[in-house]
C-alpha cells in the first residue's frame, strides 16, 4: 500500500515538472516571436528616419528663384519637420510601450500595441515616400523633362518629314498644316526658355500641350490626305458621273424615284462641304469615316443602276415568255370550253371535275386582269423594273398554278388518269416527307451521320426515281406504278422515323453529357467515362452514348433520363 502511494506521488511530480517545462518552452517561443516583430518594426522606423528626404529637399534651395517654388519648399520643409519631430518620436514611444508589455508577459496588450505600431509605421512611411516623390518631381524635373522632350522632338521631326515628303497630297490645306507645325516648334522654344528660368512647375503643362498637339498632328498627317483625295477629287467625280447616269436612265424610261438620288446628292454635297470647312481648322473628327460612307453609297448607287438595267432585261425576257405562255393557256381553255358539251358526252365527268374546269377558267381571267394592271404600271413608269419583275414573277406563279390545276383536271379525263394522278400526288407527298427528313438532319447539324443512314437515304431516292421513271413511261403500267409508290412510301417513312429517332437520341445524349459536366470535378472517374461517352457521340453512336451517360447520371440523380427527355422535347420538339 505504501509503495502505491509513493509511485503515485512520483508520477505526480514528474507530470508537474513536464507541464512546467512545456509552459516555459511555449512562453519562450512567444517571447522570441514578439521580440522579433518589435525588432523588425524598429528597423522599419529607422528606414523611415534615414530616408533621403532631407538631402533631396536641400537640393530645392538651388531652385528658389520664384515665389511659387518658395511656397512649395516651405510646405515640404514643414511636413518633413512633422515627420522628424513628431511622428518618429511617437513611433519610438510606441515601441518602448510594446517592449514593456512584453517584459510583463502581457501578450494580449503586446499584440494590440504591435498592430497599432504597424498601422502607424505604414502611415508615416507612406507620408514620407509621398513627400520624397513630390520633391523628386522638381529635383529630377530637368533630366526627366529633357528625356521626354527629346522623344517628342523626334516624333515632331518624323511627322514633319512625312508632311514635307507628301506636301502635294494636302492640297490647299498644306499651309494650315505647315502653320500648325510652326506653332509646335514655338512650343519647343517656350519649353527651352522655361527650363532656362528653372520654372519647373510650368514644365508639365508645356510638355502635355506639345504631346497633345503632336498626337493631333499624327491624325492630321494620317487622315488629311485621304480627306483631300475623297472630298476634293474622288467623290465630286462620282457625284457628277452618277448624276449623268441617273438622268440618262430616266430619259430611257427607267423609273428611279425610289433611289432618292437627287436628294442624296444634295445631302452628300452639304456633308462634303462641311467636312472641308472643318478641315481648314484641322478638325477631322469622323471626317474619313463620313467620306468613306459617302463613297460606299455612290459605289452602291452605281450597282443599283446596273441592277436596274439587268432587271429590265430580265423583265423583258420573262415578259416575252409569259405572254407566249398566257396566250397558249387562253387558247387552250377557250378550246376546252368550246368543246365542253362534247367532253361531257364523251367522258362521265363528275360535278367536281366540271367545277374544277370552271374554277380554272375564273383563275385564268384573274391572271389576265393582273397582267393588264402590270402593263399599265409599266406604261406609267410608276414602278422600278426590280419591282415589276417581282410582280411579274407573282403573276407567272399564278399562271403556273392555273396550268397545274388544268393539267390535273385533264389527267382525270383520260384513261387510267385517276391512278396516275394519285401516284403523282403521292410522289409529291413522299418527296415532301423525304425533304422534311433532310431538313431535320441538316437543321440539327449532327456531328456524325452513320453510313447506314446514307444507304437507306439512297434506297429511298432510288425508289422515288423509279416512280418518276414509271410516270414518264408510255404506256404506264399502273400495277407496277402502284408497287413503286408503295415501296417508296415505306422506305421514306422508315427513313423519316429513323431520322426523328436519331435526332432525338443525339440531342438527349448531348444534353446528358452537358448536364454531366457539372459533376466532372466532383465525382471520381466521371470525367474519363464522360470522355468515352463524348467519343461515342462524335462517332455517331448516339444510343450507346446516351445509355452510358444516363447510367452514370442515374447513380447521381435517379430519374434524370425522364427529366432530360421532358426538357429536350418541350424546348425543341423534333
Amino acid at each position: 500500500m505504501d509503495n502505491l502511494i509513493i509511485n503515485a506521488l512520483i508520477l505526480f511530480i514528474i507530470t508537474s515538472a513536464i507541464i512546467v517545462i512545456v509552459l516555459n518552452v511555449i512562453q519562450s517561443k512567444k517571447n522570441k516571436k514578439y521580440k522579433k516583430l518589435i525588432s523588425n518594426l524598429e528597423i522599419e522606423k529607422n528606414k523611415i528616419d534615414s530616408a533621403p528626404v532631407e538631402p533631396e529637399l536641400a537640393k530645392i534651395e538651388a531652385y528658389l528663384k520664384n515665389e511659387k517654388m518658395e511656397v512649395m519648399y516651405n510646405g515640404w520643409k514643414e511636413r518633413l519637420q512633422t515627420i522628424k519631430d513628431i511622428k518618429i518620436p511617437n513611433i519610438t514611444d510606441m515601441l518602448i510601450e510594446a517592449e514593456y508589455s512584453l517584459s510583463q508577459m502581457d501578450y494580449k496588450s503586446t499584440m494590440y500595441k504591435i498592430a497599432k505600431l504597424e498601422m502607424e509605421i505604414y502611415k508615416v512611411r507612406t507620408t514620407s515616400e509621398f513627400l520624397l516623390e513630390e520633391i523628386k518631381e522638381i529635383t529630377n524635373s530637368e533630366e526627366r523633362s529633357r528625356a521626354v522632350i527629346t522623344k517628342l522632338k523626334a516624333k515632331y521631326r518624323t511627322l514633319y518629314q512625312k508632311f514635307v515628303d507628301s506636301k502635294s497630297d494636302y492640297g490647299t490645306f498644306s499651309k494650315v498644316v505647315a502653320l500648325r507645325f510652326q506653332n509646335i516648334a514655338q512650343s519647343f522654344e517656350t519649353f527651352e526658355a522655361t527650363m532656362e528660368k528653372q520654372e519647373y512647375t510650368e514644365i508639365p503643362e508645356i510638355i502635355n500641350s506639345i504631346d497633345e498637339l503632336l498626337r493631333h498632328m499624327e491624325v492630321v498627317v494620317e487622315e488629311l490626305p485621304a480627306i483631300v483625295l475623297l472630298g476634293e477629287i474622288v467623290l465630286p467625280k462620282k457625284i457628277e458621273e452618277s448624276s449623268k447616269v441617273y438622268k440618262k436612265m430616266e430619259e430611257n424610261g427607267f423609273p428611279l424615284e425610289y433611289l432618292n438620288v437627287e436628294y442624296n446628292v444634295t445631302e452628300a454635297n452639304k456633308k462634303i462641304k462641311d467636312i472641308l470647312e472643318r478641315a481648314k481648322v484641322l478638325n477631322l473628327e469622323d471626317s474619313v469615316f463620313d467620306l468613306k460612307v459617302l463613297n460606299d453609297y455612290f459605289d452602291s448607287l452605281f450597282n443599283d443602276f446596273e441592277k436596274e438595267k439587268n432587271f429590265k432585261n430580265e423583265f423583258e425576257e420573262t415578259n416575252k415568255i409569259f405572254k407566249g405562255k398566257l396566250s397558249k393557256m387562253n387558247e387552250l381553255v377557250a378550246d376546252i370550253f368550246s368543246q365542253i358539251e362534247d367532253i361531257k358526252k364523251q367522258y362521265n365527268l363528275s360535278k367536281e371535275n366540271l367545277d374544277i374546269l370552271f374554277e380554272v377558267k375564273r383563275q385564268l381571267e384573274d391572271v389576265n386582269g393582273d397582267y393588264n394592271a402590270l402593263l399599265a404600271q409599266l406604261s406609267s413608269k410608276s414602278l422600278a423594273f426590280s419591282k415589276l419583275k417581282e410582280e411579274l414573277s407573282d403573276v407567272m406563279h399564278k399562271l403556273n398554278n392555273v396550268e397545274n390545276r388544268l393539267d390535273s383536271c385533264l389527267d382525270v379525263i383520260g384513261n387510267m388518269h385517276d391512278d396516275e394522278q394519285r401516284a403523282r400526288e403521292q410522289l409529291e407527298e413522299i418527296r415532301s416527307i423525304l425533304k422534311e427528313a433532310k431538313i431535320h438532319i441538316n437543321e440539327y447539324k449532327l456531328p456524325t451521320i452513320p453510313n447506314s443512314y446514307y444507304v437507306e437515304l439512297k434506297e429511298a431516292n432510288d425508289a422515288i426515281n423509279e416512280i418518276i421513271k414509271e410516270l414518264n413511261r408510255r404506256p404506264i403500267n399502273i400495277e407496277v406504278l402502284n408497287t413503286r409508290v408503295d415501296t417508296a412510301r415505306d422506305l421514306v417513312l422508315k427513313l423519316f422515323g429513323k431520322t426523328k429517332q436519331m435526332i432525338k437520341m443525339a440531342r438527349l445524349a448531348e444534353m446528358a453529357i452537358v448536364y454531366g459536366n457539372r459533376y466532372r470535378t466532383s465525382i471520381e472517374n466521371l470525367d474519363k467515362k464522360l470522355e468515352y461517352s463524348e467519343d461515342l457521340f462524335y462517332k455517331g453512336d448516339y444510343s450507346r452514348s446516351l445509355e452510358l451517360t444516363i447510367n452514370l447520371l442515374n447513380k447521381i440523380e435517379p430519374g434524370i433520363y425522364e427529366k432530360l427527355k421532358d426538357y429536350v422535347l418541350e424546348e425543341n420538339p423534333v
